[in-house]
């Protein structure tokens, strides 16, 4: 309910941006946001990488179809 519901928890935040460090120390150069509340959740500047977020790149890509 937190992110459906507006409220980002700075835990879970925080638990988001601790794996992405390790996938970034594992050599990721991007993440792909697969959900689509996670983009409400972590941001470029907290995350240190390219986030890709699908829900908008579907968007734009049904626009320009």
């Amino acid at each position: 309910k937190e992110l459906v519901m507006g409220q980002v928890h700075h835990e879970s935040r925080a638990g988001f941006v601790v794996i992405i460090s390790k996938l970034a120390a594992r050599g990721a150069e991007g993440v792909i946001l697969g959900c689509t509340e996670i983009p409400l959740l972590v941001s470029e500047a907290d995350a240190g990488l390219p986030l890709f977020d699908t829900t908008a790149i579907h968007a734009e890509a049904a626009l320009s179809y």
